[in-house]
């Protein structure tokens, strides 16, 4: 319990200032989404999403920019940007490595038929990930750091492809087992997130507030397609998926100071 304490308290100390501003902003939305779907209907819910995407992507970079410093954060947000549209150009294009699928139209801008929010998703994720890969990796940067890393983001896409899907943001070509899902698509994630993070290289990660943003994104993405979005099977996996990883994290011994 001491340990726990310890970790809350520094998430809490690194969260301070903007970040606090982004994360109840961010929170604000993320809950205000059943009410936007409910009242407007699916043309205000793309925007609603939109927005919610944006401000944990600036959360997340403004947090790891506090452990690591503003010019690598830029570079990292640079070429995350750029191969996770890469990585999505070329599925979308080939099949590989996620399986046939394509975007629909209801995400704008597009560049070459990808929307530009997508590479705002990847940036929203990573970090995050990086600290459960962080923390259960060894705290130092290696094989089991970025496979570490590329399983958390991987059991995010657990909630996240039957909820897009569900909202005809992307369509699957040939419906695979997972709730419509197939399963080649999970190591498509698996892969592409250990190739960006094996490029980024992060280091000087704040773990505590990093972890603290992942937890909750946990918590609302259950809640969310539990109660409002009727996915109550991806709400179970993702829950159990994201819940072992969140759980062995914060467990994981603290940083010592």
């Amino acid at each position: 319990m001491r340990i726990w304490r310890e970790d809350i308290k520094a998430a809490c100390e690194g969260l301070r200032g903007w970040p606090a501003r982004l994360l109840f902003v961010w929170l604000a939305a993320m809950l205000t989404m059943p009410i936007t779907n409910w009242i407007w209907g699916d043309r205000a819910i793309y925007l609603h999403i939109s927005v919610s995407v944006l401000l944990q992507a600036c959360l997340s970079v403004t947090v790891l920019a506090r452990g690591q410093g503003i010019p690598r954060t830029i570079l990292t947000v640079a070429i995350v940007s750029v191969l996770s549209w890469g990585l999505e150009a070329v599925g979308s294009t080939t099949g590989f490595p996620f399986g046939d699928y394509h975007y629909t139209d209801r995400l704008q801008p597009q560049i070459a038929h990808v929307p530009v929010l997508i590479m705002a998703a990847w940036m929203m994720m990573l970090p995050s990930a990086w600290a459960i890969g962080w923390r259960l990796g060894g705290r130092r940067f290696g094989w089991a750091f970025v496979a570490a890393s590329a399983l958390a983001i991987t059991a995010w896409d657990l909630f996240l492809d039957p909820q897009m899907v569900q909202w005809e943001l992307w369509v699957w070509d040939q419906p695979g087992g997972y709730f419509s899902i197939p399963w080649v698509n999970f190591f498509g994630w698996f892969l592409g997130a250990a190739l960006i993070t094996a490029a980024v290289r992060p280091k000087n990660l704040p773990e505590c507030p990093l972890l603290a943003v992942y937890t909750l994104t946990w918590v609302l993405e259950t809640f969310g397609l539990a109660v409002f979005w009727g996915l109550p099977g991806p709400a179970l996996c993702g829950f159990v998926g994201m819940g072992v990883l969140v759980v062995l994290a914060w467990r994981a011994t603290p940083k010592e100071t």
